[in-house]
C-alpha cells in the first residue's frame, strides 16, 4: 500500500531568523528539537508508531515506539520565493518528504540561504485530526521553547469511546446526514489551485446576511452558490456540500477536552442544484446550519460511527483525483490557533497547506500568515485588515467564473 498518500494532514510553517544574535546562534537548532519532540512522543506516543493494516485492510496503529520520522534539508530558495507559491506538488516536495516507509508522522525541518526555516508536516487522519494535530505541535513547541519549565497538557488516548457498538445499529436516516463516501475519479481536464480573500468586514455581512450565521456557515453557503453557478450545473441535478464535522462535544458524554483521536464524521446536506444557485443566500446557510444541528442527535452519530466501522470508511483516505462537479467538499481550520507554534524562535510568518491534489475540495483558515496577511492575494483588501482565505481545488475550466462570481457577491457586501 502507498502509505504517504494516506497522510492527508500536508501543512507547512515558515520562521524568519530572528534579529537577535543570541537568538540567532542555535535558530532551529535540530538537537534542542528533537530532544523536545521525543519528550512530546512519550506522552503521544501514537505518533511514534507505524502505519499498518489488519486482516480486513482497515489501516492501523502499530504502537512499536520506532519513532516519527525526522528529515534535515538545506535548500538554494529563499522564505519569499517560498510563500509565493500555491499549494502544489513542486511545493509538497520542496517541504514534506516522499518516503516509503509508513510512520505515523513526518517532519521536515528545511533551511534556506536567507536564513529562514519551514517546518514540513504530514500526518495521517487514523492517527489524529487537525485539532490533536494542533495539540501534539503545541506541546513539542513548548517543550522546544520552555524546556522542563513548560506546562504540558497531557492527551486522552481512549479511543473506545468513539468505538462502534456491538452490534451495530444503523439507521437509515443517519446516512442521508453523514455523507459516508468520497469517490474521486481522473479529471477530464486540468485542475487548477487559487486562494481567494475575504476581509474580516466582508465576514461579519456575510454572517449578518444570513441571519446570524457562523462564519462557517456563511462562507460555505457563498461558495457552495458560486461553485454550483461557475460549473452550471443542470437545475435538476443533485447538489452536494460536505463537510467533516467534530463530535467531540456532540457524543454523550463529551469526549474530553484532549482526546486523542480522529473525531471527525463527514456530514453532508443536498439540494437540487436549481434551489442552491437561486435561494437567498440566507436560505442556503440555514440548510448547512440544519445539518449540523442535526449532530446534536446521539443516536444519529453512534449510528454513524457504526456505519464507518462496518465500511472501514474512516480509514481510506482518497489520493488524487476530482470528485463530481456536483459536489464541494470543503475542510475548516477556522478558529484554531495554527500559528501558536513558537518552538522558542518567534511565531511562523505563514501556515498552510503543502499540497492539494483532490479537486472540489476547499480549504478555509484564518490568518493563514502569522502578521493576518496571506501568500497569494486574488482581491485587494486594505493593509489594516485581517483576512480570512481559503484555498480551492477545482476544475481549471471553471475557477475563473467563480472567481469572477465571488468578486461580485463580494463587492455587494
Amino acid at each position: 500500500m502507498d502509505f504517504i498518500r494516506l497522510h492527508t494532514n500536508l501543512a507547512y510553517y515558515l520562521f524568519d531568523r530572528p534579529d537577535d544574535d543570541d537568538a540567532a546562534s542555535d535558530f532551529f537548532d535540530v538537537a534542542r528539537l528533537k530532544e523536545a519532540m521525543a519528550k512530546a512522543l512519550v506522552a503521544f506516543y501514537p505518533l511514534a508508531g507505524h502505519l499498518s493494516v489488519d486482516g480486513s485492510g482497515r489501516v492501523q496503529i502499530d504502537c512499536n515506539g520506532e519513532g516519527a520520522l525526522f528529515v534535515v534539508a538545506r535548500s538554494g530558495n529563499t522564505l519569499d520565493e517560498i510563500k509565493e507559491l500555491k499549494p502544489s506538488l513542486e511545493l509538497r516536495r520542496l517541504l514534506v518528504p516522499r518516503i516509503d516507509e509508513p510512520p505515523s508522522v513526518i517532519l521536515a525541518v528545511t533551511f534556506f540561504v536567507c536564513g529562514g526555516v519551514a517546518l514540513g508536516t504530514a500526518l495521517h487522519h487514523v492517527s489524529i485530526d487537525a485539532r490533536s494535530a494542533l495539540h501534539f505541535f503545541q506541546t513539542w513547541s513548548a517543550l522546544c521553547r520552555d524546556g522542563d519549565r513548560a506546562t504540558v497538557e497531557l492527551p486522552c488516548h481512549d479511543r473506545t469511546l468513539l468505538r462502534a457498538r456491538s452490534p451495530p445499529a444503523i439507521q437509515p436516516d443517519a446516512l442521508l446526514t453523514f455523507y459516508p463516501k468520497v469517490a474521486l475519479s481522473d479529471p477530464s481536464g486540468p485542475t487548477a489551485n487559487e486562494v481567494f480573500t475575504i476581509s474580516r468586514d466582508q465576514a461579519a455581512a456575510l454572517r449578518r446576511l444570513c441571519g446570524g450565521a457562523s462564519t462557517f456557515c456563511a462562507v460555505s453557503a457563498l461558495l457552495w452558490q458560486c461553485t454550483c453557478v461557475a460549473r452550471r450545473l443542470p437545475l435538476d441535478s443533485k447538489a452536494l456540500l460536505a463537510f467533516p464535522a467534530n463530535v467531540r462535544r456532540r457524543v454523550k458524554p463529551p469526549l474530553p477536552d484532549r482526546y486523542f483521536g480522529n473525531a471527525l464524521l463527514r456530514v453532508g446536506v443536498a439540494a437540487a442544484a436549481r434551489d442552491i444557485a437561486s435561494e437567498p443566500l440566507g436560505s442556503v446557510a440555514g440548510r448547512i446550519r440544519a445539518a449540523i444541528g442535526r449532530m446534536d442527535d446521539d443516536e444519529m452519530v453512534r449510528s454513524a460511527i457504526d456505519y464507518h466501522h462496518e465500511t472501514a470508511e474512516m480509514d481510506r483516505q482518497p489520493g488524487k483525483g476530482i470528485l463530481p462537479e456536483t459536489e464541494l467538499h470543503v475542510i475548516s481550520w477556522l478558529g484554531m490557533p495554527l500559528s501558536d507554534a513558537d518552538f522558542g524562535w518567534g511565531k511562523p510568518r505563514v501556515v498552510s497547506r503543502a499540497e492539494s491534489n483532490r479537486g472540489g475540495f476547499l480549504h478555509l483558515m484564518s490568518n493563514g500568515a502569522a502578521d493576518g496577511g496571506v501568500r497569494v492575494l486574488m482581491q485587494a483588501r486594505p493593509s489594516n485588515l485581517p483576512v480570512r482565505p481559503w484555498l480551492m481545488c477545482m476544475e481549471a475550466a471553471n475557477i475563473k467564473e467563480l472567481e469572477r462570481l465571488l468578486h461580485e457577491a463580494l463587492a455587494r457586501c
